[in-house]
C-alpha cells in the first residue's frame, strides 16, 4: 500500500516561526514608541500574534505581512491619545503629533513598510497616508519638511529595533514558540484500511513464531520417537518369549533362537569316562603315565646328585644356635656355581 503523504504541519509551524522572528521586534518598537508604555506595547504584540497565528495557514504567505500589521495597528490602545506615556529624548517629536500621523510615521521608518502597504494597513488611500506621513514629518525653522531631521529620527528608531533590550527579546521568543506550537495542527487519525493493515503486519510475526515453535518441538521430539522404536524393536526380537513362540531346544541340541547359534556345553564337573582306544585323549593319557616323563622332569636333580653334592638341609629340623659346618657351606656354593 502506497503510503501517505507527509503532514505538512511541521513546515507551516516552522514558516509561522521564521516569521513572526522576522517581524517581532519591529512590531515591538513601534508599538512601543507609538504610546509610550512598554508594557502596554508588549500586551499588544502578543494580541495580535495570538490572532494572526490562528488563520495564518489558511492565508498565503504573501498576505502574512499585511495581516499582521492591521492586527497590531487595529489595537485600540494605538489609536487613542497616549495616557501618561514616556519618549526617549532624541525621539521627542514622537511625543508631540497625534495618534494616527504618528503611527504614520513608524510604519514607515520602523516598520519598513513603504507607502502602499502602510496605507493598506491603516485602511486609507495612497493619497491620505501620505498626508499623515507628510503631517508627521519634521520641519525646519521655515516650516518646510526638514529632511536632515527626518533621516535622524529614523536612524533612531531602526537602532532601537537592532539595540532591543535581552529580557524584551527573550520574552519574544518564548511567546514566538507558543504561537508555532499552538498553530500546528493536531495529527489526524489514520484511515480505517492503513489500521487494518498494519494490523495484519503487526499479528503476522505473532503466527510466524507460533509455526515456528511447532516446528521446533517436532524437530525435537523426533530423535527420542526414533529412539524409542529402535528399543521397541530389540526388546521385541531379543526379549522375553512372546505367547505362541517355539519351545527352547533340549539339552546337548543346537536350537535356533534368533540370528544367534546357541548350544548347551557339558558339565565340567562331571567325571569323565574312559579315553577311546585310538584317540588323542587316550595318546595323552599313555605319555603321561610313562615313568621316564618322572624322570625327565628331575633330570636337573639327578645331576646334581651324579655330581657328588651335599643333601640338602631341612632348614625346619635345624637347632637355633647351631652353626652349620664350614665345609658345607663353600661346597654348596661352589656346586651351585
Amino acid at each position: 500500500m502506497m503510503a501517505a503523504p507527509a503532514s505538512p504541519a511541521p513546515a507551516a509551524a516552522s514558516a509561522l516561526s521564521a516569521f513572526l522572528k522576522g517581524v517581532e521586534r519591529r512590531a515591538l518598537v513601534v508599538a512601543s514608541l507609538q504610546g509610550g508604555d512598554e508594557a502596554a506595547a508588549a500586551q499588544a504584540v502578543a494580541a495580535a500574534m495570538r490572532a494572526f497565528a490562528g488563520p495564518a495557514a489558511d492565508l498565503p504567505m504573501a498576505d502574512w505581512p499585511a495581516r499582521f500589521w492591521a492586527l497590531l495597528c487595529g489595537n485600540p490602545q494605538l489609536r487613542e491619545p497616549s495616557q501618561g506615556g514616556r519618549w526617549p529624548p532624541a525621539l521627542l517629536h514622537l511625543q508631540r503629533l497625534a495618534p494616527d500621523p504618528r503611527l504614520a510615521l513608524l510604519l514607515r521608518v520602523g516598520g519598513g513598510l513603504d507607502e502602499d502597504a502602510a496605507a493598506a494597513v491603516l485602511g486609507l488611500t495612497p493619497e491620505a497616508y501620505r498626508r499623515a506621513l507628510a503631517a508627521a514629518c519634521p520641519l525646519d525653522a521655515q516650516g518646510h519638511p526638514d529632511a536632515l531631521a527626518w533621516r535622524g529620527l529614523a536612524e533612531q528608531v531602526q537602532a532601537r529595533v537592532r539595540e532591543l533590550p535581552a529580557g524584551q527579546v527573550q520574552q519574544l521568543e518564548q511567546l514566538r514558540g507558543m504561537m508555532a506550537a499552538a498553530a500546528a495542527p493536531a495529527p489526524r487519525p489514520a484511515p480505517a484500511l492503513r489500521v487494518e493493515a498494519d494490523g495484519r503486519r503487526a499479528r503476522a510475526p505473532r503466527r510466524t513464531r507460533a509455526r515456528w515453535s511447532r516446528r521446533t518441538w517436532l524437530l525435537l521430539c523426533l530423535p527420542l520417537l526414533l529412539l524409542a522404536l529402535v528399543l521397541a524393536w530389540g526388546w521385541i526380537r531379543h526379549g522375553p518369549a512372546l505367547p505362541g513362540a517355539a519351545a527352547p531346544a533340549a539339552e546337548g541340541a543346537v536350537a535356533d533362537n534368533g540370528p544367534v547359534q546357541v548350544e548347551a556345553l557339558p558339565d565340567d564337573g562331571a567325571p569323565a569316562g574312559p579315553a577311546a582306544a585310538g584317540s588323542h585323549a587316550a595318546d595323552d593319557a599313555a605319555m603321561l603315565a610313562d615313568p621316564e616323563l618322572a624322570l625327565a622332569r628331575d633330570a636337573d636333580f639327578h645331576a646334581w646328585y651324579a655330581a657328588g653334592g651335599p643333601l640338602p638341609v631341612d632348614e625346619s629340623q635345624a637347632q637355633p644356635g647351631r652353626a652349620e659346618p664350614a665345609g658345607s657351606a663353600l661346597e654348596t656354593v661352589d656346586a651351585e656355581d
